[in-house]
C-alpha cells in the first residue's frame, strides 16, 4: 500500500506563508488590534541586525502661546518670537527567532482521509498563536517590573502603568475585580482612558466579570462568532497572564499599543525523512522556524540579547526581565497599557 508522507506534500514555499497566514488569523491579540502588524518593522526583519532602531519625533511641547502685536520687526530680538524646536526618540526594537519540529509518526495516522497540507498547516498554525501569545505577555510582565522600579533617571515614574487593589488579603467588593476598579484603572490615562479598549484577564477573573454580569457578547464582523466584551472593551481570556496565590494581573491595552513584524527566516521550513527510526518502520520529522518582532511602542528593548534574541524567561535580557525594557516616552498618556491587580476569592 503507497503511503502519503508528510515529505510528499509538505511544500516549503506554499506552506511557510500559509501557516504565517493561519497563525495571524487564529490570534485573538492581532484579532483585536492590540498587536498591530507593521510593515516597517517586518522589512528591518527582512534585513540584518539583532535589534533595530526605530526613531519617531516627539509631541510639540505644551508651551504657553505668544500674544500677538502689531509691531515691526525687532532687529534686537527681543519682540521677536522666539521659536520652538522638536526632537526625536529612539524605540529599539529586538528580533525573535524561534523553531518548534515534530515527528510525524501520530500525525500520520490523523491525515487519513484529509487534506494532508491543511491538516498539517492547522496544527503548526495553532501552536505558533499561543506561542505568539506567550511572547506577547512575557514582554507584558518585563514592561511593568520595568515600571515597577525606580527609574535610573526620568524615564518614568514608578507604579505609574498599575492600579493595584490586591489587598492583604481578599475582601468582596473591594479587592476583586469590578466596574469600580476597572474604570480607576483606565483612569491612569487621564483624559485619554477611551483609547484602552481592549483588556486581557485570567479565567478567575473572567469567571468573576461573569458573576457581576458585567460581560456582554456581540458578533464580529462576519457574524461567524461572538467576542466578549466589558465597558465597550474587548476581552481576551488567557490563563497566561501572571496568577499566584489568588492575585491576578488583568492588561488595559489600545489599538495599535504593540507592533508586530514578521519575517520568514532561511529554510523556514523543512522536512527530513528517516527511514532507520523506529527499527526501520520510518519516520518524518517536520522544522518550522519563525521570526517575530513584538515591540511596545513607546519602549526600547535595553537588554543584550543573545543571537537568536531573547527568550519569554524573566532572567537578565529576556523578554520578562525588568532590565531588559526602558520606556523612551515621556508622557504617560503615550503609553497605551494599564495594569489592574486584583485579589480573587
Amino acid at each position: 500500500m503507497a503511503i502519503t508522507a508528510v515529505t510528499n506534500v509538505i511544500v516549503p514555499s506554499i506552506f511557510t506563508p500559509y501557516s504565517q497566514q493561519l497563525t495571524e488569523e487564529k490570534s485573538r491579540l492581532i484579532q483585536s488590534g492590540a498587536l498591530a502588524r507593521d510593515a516597517g518593522i517586518d522589512a528591518l526583519l527582512a534585513g540584518g541586525g539583532l535589534t533595530f532602531n526605530v526613531p519617531s519625533w516627539k509631541d510639540l511641547a505644551n508651551d504657553v502661546e505668544n500674544v500677538s502685536t502689531d509691531t515691526e520687526y525687532d532687529y534686537s530680538g527681543t519682540n521677536n518670537s522666539a521659536p520652538k524646536n522638536t526632537s526625536a526618540s529612539q524605540e529599539v526594537a529586538v528580533r525573535l527567532s524561534r523553531n518548534q519540529s515534530w515527528s510525524t509518526a501520530d500525525l500520520a495516522g490523523s491525515l487519513a482521509g484529509s487534506d494532508p497540507m491543511n491538516s498539517i498547516a492547522q496544527r503548526v498554525s495553532d501552536y505558533w498563536a499561543r506561542r505568539l501569545q506567550a511572547a506577547f505577555l512575557a514582554t507584558l510582565v518585563g514592561i511593568f517590573a520595568d515600571n515597577d522600579a525606580a527609574p535610573s533617571g526620568s524615564e518614568h515614574v514608578a507604579g505609574d502603568l498599575t492600579s493595584d487593589i490586591k489587598g492583604s488579603s481578599y475582601s468582596a467588593g473591594v479587592t476583586d475585580f469590578s466596574a469600580e476598579a476597572f474604570i480607576n484603572a483606565t483612569v491612569l490615562m487621564g483624559d485619554s482612558m477611551e483609547q484602552l479598549g481592549i483588556v486581557m484577564v485570567h479565567s478567575v477573573v473572567y469567571a468573576r466579570m461573569q458573576k457581576n454580569n458585567l460581560i456582554d457578547f456581540i458578533p464580529d464582523s462576519m457574524g461567524k462568532v461572538v467576542i466578549p466584551t466589558f465597558l465597550g472593551r474587548q476581552v481576551i481570556v488567557d490563563d497566561g497572564v501572571p496568577a499566584s496565590a489568588g492575585v491576578y494581573q488583568s492588561f488595559l491595552f489600545g489599538a495599535g499599543a504593540f507592533r508586530l513584524g514578521v519575517g520568514t527566516p532561511p529554510n523556514a521550513t523543512e522536512t527530513e525523512r528517516r527511514p532507520e527510526a523506529g527499527n526501520g518502520g520510518g519516520e518524518d520529522i517536520l522544522f518550522n522556524r519563525v521570526e517575530w518582532c513584538i515591540h511596545p511602542v513607546g519602549m526600547k528593548y535595553a537588554g543584550t540579547a543573545p543571537n537568536g534574541g531573547p527568550s519569554n524567561a524573566t532572567s537578565t535580557n529576556n523578554l520578562g526581565a525588568a532590565g531588559s525594557w526602558q520606556r523612551v516616552f515621556p508622557e504617560r498618556k503615550q503609553i497605551h497599557i494599564a495594569r489592574l491587580i486584583t485579589r480573587e476569592s
